[in-house]
């Protein structure tokens, strides 16, 4: 499908399209419904197809495809249609699975002859793409001289409806039969082709997003044991801060804070596509459910009604599970920038007092250093006098100085003292500016 516009008459006036015009476009009908001519058996194969093993699946194929003499999937194609001797196959390739549906003729006016697991031989042929999820054998048959529900299906969780206009009668137990397929028969009272295929597929996919959405399910079972702890541990921590007072008890309930929140964000983060997958494919079987427009055959279950009894907890449940994890989160998270607070407010109220200590120490210090100057001051001007005294007694005895030696020492100290104490001084500003 070509996304230009053309303008005009002229070959060359042309729009140039976006990018993603032609992809856009061409997803409408992307999986168009297939006219099935009744009576006809459909088995339908869901596998987990989840990162790489989609592109081994499709090399698969495009070698299946070459073994018949038919064209293989383009690069990007997620969809593709064989048709081979007896019947057709279609392939569909989605996010984290893909699907193989055989339209086979159906010669038995007797239900689900001969068994799916016979007439399943061709898959042999391709290699499985993945574990298996769905196996499903639809059989579409006349309404007339069909055999009763209850013979061939579990009455206890039996399910059956009529479409919107009655046209046709759709009915299974949601049970695997002993070659682990689901069996879903359908009588058509004068459907048509074109509506045929638009019901099977529709029923097909509800029966495969059924099973898609419940997988969630295992992760809650597997989550709910770790977050039952979580809560309660929580609750006792919450606790326990009341009473904590020293800064190591803070720490230690801060470092477990953030061991749970660890653990919870682990499973949340593993657990976030599955829930939200199973949302989305839970809405998918309903919408289905909606356009097929079921009515109530006799007194058995709709689908709806036996899928809103069996499956709707089970989203319910998931719902809760994911909820309770993103309010876990919440607190945890509350409760530990209290905590964080508390520890940082103690930490500070630490620091201030550590820069107290720090602070009288200094002044110690510098009161310490000032008596140290001082009694250095003392102690060298006590030498330095002591020289100047032999020196002035050498003269006095050699008669160049004529006063007595004891006076001209006395009036030397203090000029010693204030020449030593005004060096002192200076060498100590010369070093607090080289500090500096």
């Amino acid at each position: 499908m070509s996304g230009e516009v053309v303008i005009g008459s002229a070959h060359d006036a042309r729009l140039a399209p976006h990018a993603l015009r032609s992809v856009i476009l061409g997803e409408v009908h992307a999986r168009p419904f297939t006219p099935i001519v009744m009576p006809a058996r459909v088995l339908h194969f869901a596998f987990d197809t989840a990162q790489e093993r989609s592109q081994a699946d499709r090399v698969n194929l495009s070698k299946f495809c070459e073994r018949l003499g038919q064209a293989a999937p383009a690069g990007r194609d997620k969809q593709h249609r064989i048709s081979f001797d007896g019947g057709a196959l279609r392939w569909e390739q989605h996010s984290e699975f893909t699907t193989y549906t055989f339209e086979l003729p159906s010669k038995a006016s007797r239900p689900f002859h001969p068994s799916a697991s016979a007439l399943a031989t061709v898959l042999a042929a391709i290699p499985q793409p993945g574990p298996v999820l769905v196996a499903l054998d639809l059989h579409l048959l006349a309404a007339d001289g069909a055999p009763s529900l209850d013979r061939m299906f579990d009455r206890n969780s039996l399910a059956a409806a009529e479409n919107s206009d009655g046209k046709a009668l759709f009915a299974t137990d949601f049970q695997v039969d002993a070659a682990g397929f689901v069996r879903i028969l359908v009588l058509d009272r004068g459907l048509g082709p074109e509506r045929a295929g638009a019901l099977v597929q529709r029923v097909i996919e509800v029966e495969t997003y059924r099973t898609l959405a419940l997988l969630g399910l295992p992760h809650v079972q597997r989550l709910s044991p770790s977050i039952d702890r979580i809560e309660q541990r929580l609750a006792q921590l919450t606790e326990e801060m009341r009473h904590a007072a020293k800064l190591v008890d803070n720490h230690r309930l801060l470092d477990e804070l953030t061991a749970l929140a660890a653990e919870l964000e682990a499973g949340a983060a593993a657990s976030l596509f599955r829930f939200g997958a199973s949302r989305a494919y839970n809405e998918i079987v309903q919408l289905r459910l909606h356009t097929i427009g079921e009515r109530k055959f006799e007194d058995l279950p709709t689908w709806s009604s036996f899928l809103a009894r069996r499956m709707a907890p089970a989203m319910r449940t998931c719902l809760t599970t994911e909820e309770r994890q993103a309010t876990l989160s919440s607190k945890l998270a509350r409760t530990a920038n209290l905590l964080r607070t508390r520890v940082d407010v103690e930490v500070e109220q630490q620091n201030r007092e550590l820069l107290k200590s720090m602070n009288e120490r200094t002044r110690l210090q510098l009161r310490l250093q000032t008596t140290v100057e001082g009694l250095s001051v003392a102690a060298i001007s006590y030498y330095v006098v002591g020289l100047f005294g032999y020196l002035v007694k050498a003269a006095s005895e050699a008669g160049v100085l004529r006063i007595e030696p004891s006076y001209a020492i006395a009036a030397f100290v203090p000029v010693a003292l204030a020449g030593i104490w005004w060096i002192v001084r200076r060498i100590r500003r010369r070093h607090i500016a080289a500090a500096d």
